[in-house]
C-alpha cells in the first residue's frame, strides 16, 4: 500500500471513533507536510488586501478577512494494535463583509488575489440579498485596528514535530500496562491540533496567530469473570492549549489512597496503571443508596458541570433565543441580570470568563472578530453580573466593546459567539482537598467525569463521574458505583458551601463544543479547584423507577 493510500485509509478508519467532527476535516497530507511553515505573513497581507478592497469597492461598510491553515493529527491504538494514524490538513480564506447593514459571508480554498477578490464580491451579493428581509440592520461595537502584530502560545515542543513512532510507543507501552495489571481492553489516543490564522479587517489590523491544542486519553475496561459485569475508568487528562511537553511530566502530585492528580503535564503510564487498579475496585463497589448527600467533586469532575450549567447559560445568543432551534435557550434571561441581584449561587461563587489564561484551551490573543481577548467576571459573589457577547451583540447588552469571544471552527466557517474558558474561582483561604472531606458526616467524593443530562434552559440537569468514594464522619470509607447526582442549577450552586485554594485549581475542558446550524465545535477549559456542595439528590443509576 502507498503512504498516501495508508494515510487516506487511516482517516476513514478513525471515523468510527468518538472524535471531534473536524479533526476528520480537510485533505489528508504526510506527517511531515505538519510542519512546513505555510506562506509568508507579507503574501497573506497582499490577499487580504485584495479581497478588503475588492469588498468595499462593491459597497461594504465593514469587512474581514480569515486566511487559515488548519493542522490535525490523531494518533490511536487498542491493546498491542495501532488502530490508525490520521494527519489532516484544510487551507482556505473566509471573508464577511457588512452590506445594506446585513452580514454576508463566502469562502474559497482557491488562494490567489483574484480569487479572493471575486469571493469577498460574493460575500457581498449574499449580504445585499440578505438584507431585502432583514428587519434592524446590523449594529457593530467599534474596534480599533491594530496594525501588524502576531501572536503565539509559550509552547516548548510542537506536538507535529514529534514522530509519529514516538507516540505509537508511549501508547503501546500505556496499553501495555493496563493489560499486564488485569484489564481486558484498553484503548488509548493522542490529538493534536495547530490553528495558523491570519485575520485583516477594514478596522486596520493584520493579526497573525499560531495555536497549538494536544489532548491525551484512553479507556480502561475490566470484566468481573464472577458476574459478567464490567467497569471503565477514563483518563484523568484533560485537553490543554499546549505542546508536546503536556506529555513530557516535571513531577506528579499524588492524593494518597485515592487517585493520581496531575496539574500542567500529565503521566499518562501512572495514570493509566492507577486506572486499571480502579476500575477492579468498581467492579466490586458497593451500590450507592440513593438520597441527600454533600458531594465534594474534584476538578476533573467539576469542569463539565461548569461548562453545561454555567459556560452555556450565560452565552447570550442563548439568552436571545438565537440558538433555541438546536442547542436551546437560557434560563437566565435578561430580566435576571444588571442591578436585579439574581442568587445564582451561594457568595463563595465567582465565575470568570477569560481567553487569556495560559495553557488553557481558549486562549488566544485576538479573537476571529480581531479583538483582543480578555477577562471578565459573570458571576460575582453568587450574582449574575455579566454574559458572553461579541461585537454585534454588545450594544444589546451596554456594552461599548466585545468581549472577544467570536470563533469559528475553521476558515470555511462563518465566525459567531463562541465559550470563551468558563472557570470557578478557588477559594481565598488556605484549604486543601483533605479539609473539605473532614468536615462531611455523608457525603460522596467524585472524580472524573461521565455521562450527563441537561434541560434546553440549561436548568435542570444529571451528571455521572468516573469514581466515586463515600464519605463517613470526615473520612474516606471505600468505593460506590451506579453514582448519579441530580439538581437544577439555581439550587446546586447556591449549595456551594466550600472551596479549596489555588494550590488545588486545576484545567478540565473539550475540544468538542458543538453550536450553531451548521454545526460548529469550539475548543474551551474550565478550571475550578476542589469544592463542596451540601445536600444534593443522589439516584442510583442501576435501580428501575
Amino acid at each position: 500500500m502507498k503512504r498516501k493510500d495508508f494515510l487516506q485509509m487511516s482517516a476513514m478508519g478513525l471515523g468510527a471513533l468518538v472524535i471531534p467532527r473536524s479533526f476528520l476535516l480537510g485533505n489528508p497530507i504526510d506527517p511531515l507536510q505538519a510542519i512546513n511553515e505555510g506562506i509568508d505573513v507579507s503574501v497573506k497581507k497582499q490577499l487580504a488586501d485584495a479581497a478588503l478592497s475588492a469588498a468595499k469597492a462593491r459597497g461594504a461598510t465593514y469587512a474581514d478577512v480569515r486566511i487559515g491553515r488548519y493542522l490535525n493529527q490523531v494518533v490511536a491504538t487498542r491493546e498491542n494494535k495501532v488502530q490508525g494514524v490520521a494527519n489532516t490538513e484544510s487551507f482556505g480564506v473566509g471573508i464577511r463583509v457588512l452590506a445594506n447593514g446585513c452580514w454576508g459571508f463566502a469562502a474559497t480554498n482557491n488562494v490567489t488575489t483574484a480569487s479572493l477578490a471575486a469571493t469577498a464580491e460574493r460575500a457581498v451579493a449574499v449580504a445585499e440579498a440578505n438584507a431585502k428581509i432583514q428587519g434592524e440592520p446590523v449594529r457593530l461595537a467599534p474596534q480599533k485596528g491594530y496594525g501588524e502584530v502576531s501572536w503565539k502560545p509559550p509552547i516548548q515542543k510542537n506536538a507535529f514535530e514529534v514522530p509519529v513512532k514516538d507516540k505509537v510507543d508511549l501508547l503501546l507501552s500505556a496499553n501495555a500496562i493496563a493489560m499486564q495489571n488485569g484489564a481486558n481492553f484498553v484503548n488509548s489516543n493522542i490529538f493534536a491540533v495547530n490553528e495558523q490564522k491570519y485575520f485583516a479587517s477594514t478596522d486596520g489590523s493584520y493579526i497573525d496567530q499560531d495555536i497549538h491544542r494536544i489532548f491525551p486519553t484512553f479507556t480502561v475496561t475490566k470484566i468481573d469473570q464472577a458476574n459478567g459485569k464490567f467497569d471503565t475508568r477514563k483518563a484523568l487528562s484533560s485537553p490543554m492549549g499546549m505542546g508536546y511537553e503536556y506529555l513530557e511530566p516535571l513531577a506528579s502530585a499524588k492524593v494518597p489512597g485515592i487517585v493520581t492528580r496531575y496539574g500542567m503535564r500529565y503521566d499518562m503510564l501512572e495514570d493509566i496503571k492507577a486506572a486499571t487498579a480502579e476500575v477492579a475496585q468498581k467492579n466490586k463497589a458497593k451500590s450507592v443508596e440513593p438520597g441527600k448527600y454533600d458531594l465534594v467533586l474534584d476538578p476533573s469532575h467539576l469542569w463539565l458541570t461548569i461548562h453545561e450549567s454555567v459556560g452555556h447559560p450565560t452565552e447570550l445568543d442563548r439568552v436571545l433565543g438565537y440558538e433555541a432551534n438546536y442547542a436551546g435557550t437560557s434560563f437566565l434571561t435578561l430580566d435576571k441580570w444588571q442591578g436585579k441581584n439574581f442568587a445564582f449561587g451561594s457568595k463563595l461563587v465567582n465565575v470568570v470568563a477569560d481567553k487569556t489564561q495560559e495553557g488553557s484551551l481558549g486562549a488566544v490573543g485576538y479573537d476571529d472578530e480581531g479583538v483582543r481577548c480578555k477577562t471578565w467576571d459573570l458571576i460575582k459573589d453568587g450574582v449574575l453580573v455579566n454574559y458572553q457577547a461579541i461585537r454585534d451583540q454588545a450594544h444589546i447588552i451596554g456594552l461599548e466593546e466585545s468581549h472577544g469571544c467570536c470563533y469559528a471552527q475553521s476558515w470555511a466557517d462563518v465566525q459567531f459567539q463562541r465559550m470563551p474558558n468558563v472557570s470557578l474561582q478557588p477559594g481565598k483561604e488556605k484549604r486543601s482537598v483533605d479539609d473539605l472531606i473532614k468536615n462531611v458526616e455523608k457525603g460522596i467524593y467524585i472524580i472524573g467525569d461521565g455521562s450527563f443530562s441537561i434541560d434546553q434552559q440549561r436548568y435542570n440537569f444529571q451528571f455521572g463521574g468516573q469514581t466515586f468514594y463515600e464519605i463517613k464522619n470526615g473520612k474516606i470509607a471505600g468505593m460506590l458505583r451506579d453514582v448519579a447526582y441530580q439538581a437544577n442549577t439555581r439550587e446546586f450552586w447556591n449549595s456551594c458551601t466550600d472551596i479549596a485554594d489555588k494550590s488545588d485549581y486545576r484545567l478540565g475542558g473539550a475540544f468538542n463544543d458543538g453550536k450553531g446550524q451548521p454545526s460548529q465545535s469550539n475548543a474551551v477549559s474550565h478550571g475550578s479547584a476542589t469544592t463542596r456542595f451540601n445536600g444534593v439528590n443522589v439516584i442510583n443509576t442501576a435501580r428501575k423507577i
